[in-house]
């Protein structure tokens, strides 16, 4: 009895906590013992999921950012998640700042120089590898895949979670908490509430952990890069062992003092980097072939977003696209729970827009710059990046795009100060907020135990460690492209929940019943009597037999 009482003080909620933690513990052992022998079988289960379940992915998106998109036109979009009259807390910079350094990671400073090498020599349908056609496509491609359609995905949680804070005054520390629909005590809602519980964590755990298993292997070379050491597995294991000493005081420290000072260094270094790029590199280059991937990108976005490939083999093109929408689908829950914390005051169109500019268009400067200097450097011969790539990997890749930067050395210290940066705060977060999912409900004001933030770290260090191992870039898509999966049935619960609660949001109730009270009161003159039974009276009634002076 005293176990239990000792367990429960902790404020772990063991049907959700136990089960996660033991599959990924689980995982982790069954791909340290299978090591690089696994790829085959990983690639396999990409293309199995890429060729046979594509069409879910890409309608969940569709869905998604056709609701959202008639949200922010609509008189719904006025709903503001707070008190009618309440201010924003931050102004539109300060919330645009932290929601796009919270949602990225390193990723985007590794992938949006390589994805643009992929694309350029396996253009879709019957263009020409390496032709202008090739060159144009390669560098759009990638915003798309981190553009408008990736960002609103983010709005069904955030919209959820800001409303049933502020307006319902509702306490919310786990996602279900947020879907409505299924509100009440019965046994398959609470069971319903569990099993989305453990797919928000399977997802994140997924997701961000895949995550780290790309990005040490690159922070790994550019150090050797830097510093002339060899990069090896010890090089490797030194880098989680450091990580896991910064993610430890993170996450031990909490929120204040720990992981928000992480939040507010990591975005200047990636923003320095990216001006430093544009304005020493091809600057007149990458602004003609942004300008003009806009163009192809709004020429492409219908056929884009629907291209299943029924017929045929998916394309590089194609399986990139549903890899990143896996990997968006793990970070919904994360992002919507830290952005709406940050919109209180803002309405439902603010909030919405903001994530389109802010956070759409800030993603998609990344590969603008990065992307297009990548492309100049193989167009114009340069460096045979493309060669690089399918001998060597993206790691080296990444070195050498870095290293052809003037002052190479500091590039290469900055862009390792930014990655390393970038990745502390994302696992960081996100095992802090693992740590609420799993916990039961906790009093105002209170944290997570530290026993429940600490085993987060643990896990993570241990699963991407295994992944690392493993190897490979198709490693890592298959984890994401699974970890989003069970996360669309959610998805549509939430937007269901959303609809739910908008068309019966008291603002538009009120300000509907108000006009039509209005109407019903309004004064019915002769005019408008007689003009119903073909008559035309030009004065109202109590003058109709008086003659008009």
């Amino acid at each position: 009895m005293r176990r239990i009482t000792i367990f429960k003080s902790k404020n772990i909620d063991k049907l959700v906590f136990i089960p996660t933690v033991i599959l990924f513990f689980a995982v982790s052992i069954f791909l340290m013992i299978g090591g690089s022998s696994l790829q085959g079988v990983l690639q396999t289960v990409l293309n199995w999921v890429t060729g046979n379940m594509g069409w879910g992915y890409m309608w969940i998106y569709i869905i998604n950012f056709i609701f959202f998109g008639y949200l922010i036109f609509s008189k719904y979009g006025n709903i503001r998640l707070g008190a009618a009259d309440e201010k924003p807390a931050y102004s539109n910079f300060q919330w645009g700042s932290m929601v796009f350094a919270t949602a990225i990671d390193a990723s985007i400073l590794m992938l949006s120089m390589v994805d643009p090498l992929r694309y350029v020599q396996s253009p879709e349908g019957n263009v020409k590898p390496f032709s202008e056609a090739a060159y144009n496509l390669a560098h759009m491609y990638g915003q798309y895949d981190w553009g408008p359609m990736a960002w609103l995905m983010f709005g069904a949680p955030t919209i959820a979670i800001g409303y049933m804070m502020y307006n319902k005054k509702r306490k919310i520390q786990s996602l279900s908490d947020a879907i409505t629909i299924l509100d009440g005590d019965s046994l398959w809602k609470n069971i319903t509430k569990k099993i989305v519980n453990i797919l928000v964590v399977f997802g994140i755990m997924g997701g961000v952990g895949a995550s780290v298993g790309l990005e040490i292997p690159i922070i790994s070379n550019v150090l050797s890069s830097l510093t002339g050491l060899p990069d090896n597995l010890a090089m490797k294991i030194g880098l989680f062992f450091v990580l896991f000493v910064i993610f430890s005081a993170a996450v031990f420290k909490g929120l204040n003092g720990g992981i928000d000072k992480l939040s507010n260094a990591h975005i200047w270094t990636a923003i320095i980097f990216l001006a430093i790029v544009l304005l020493l590199g091809p600057t007149v280059y990458i602004l003609k072939s942004e300008t003009n991937s806009v163009g192809v990108l709004i020429q492409k976005f219908i056929p884009m977003s629907l291209n299943t490939v029924p017929n045929g083999n998916p394309s590089i093109e194609q399986q990139e696209t549903i890899f990143y929408w896996g990997w968006w689908l793990s970070y919904m829950p994360f992002m919507g729970l830290f952005i709406a914390k940050l919109s209180r005051g803002r309405t439902i169109r603010q909030v919405l827009v903001g994530m389109l500019t802010y956070g759409a268009l800030g993603c998609m400067s990344f590969y603008a710059v990065l992307g297009g200097y990548s492309l100049w450097l193989q167009k114009t011969g340069t460096v045979d990046l493309v060669h690089i790539l399918n001998t060597q990997g993206q790691a080296a890749v990444i070195s050498a795009v870095v290293g052809s930067l003037p002052m190479k050395y500091l590039m290469f210290a900055i862009y390792f100060l930014s990655c390393f940066v970038f990745l502390a705060t994302t696992i960081s977060s996100s095992a802090f907020v693992l740590s609420s999912f799993t916990s039961l409900p906790l009093k105002p004001g209170k944290e997570p135990s530290r026993v429940n933030r600490m085993t987060w770290v643990v896990v993570f260090i241990i699963f991407s460690f295994s992944l690392v191992l493993v190897g490979g870039f198709e490693t890592v898509q298959t984890f994401c492209t699974l970890a989003g999966f069970p996360l669309m049935f959610v998805c549509i619960l939430i937007i269901m929940s959303v609809f739910k609660m908008i068309t019966q949001d008291k603002s538009i109730i009120s300000t509907k019943s108000y006009i039509n009270r209005r109407r019903r009161k309004k004064k019915a003159t002769a005019e408008r009597r007689s003009a119903i039974k073909g008559k035309l009276i030009l004065w109202p009634k109590n003058t109709i037999n008086k003659k008009p002076k």
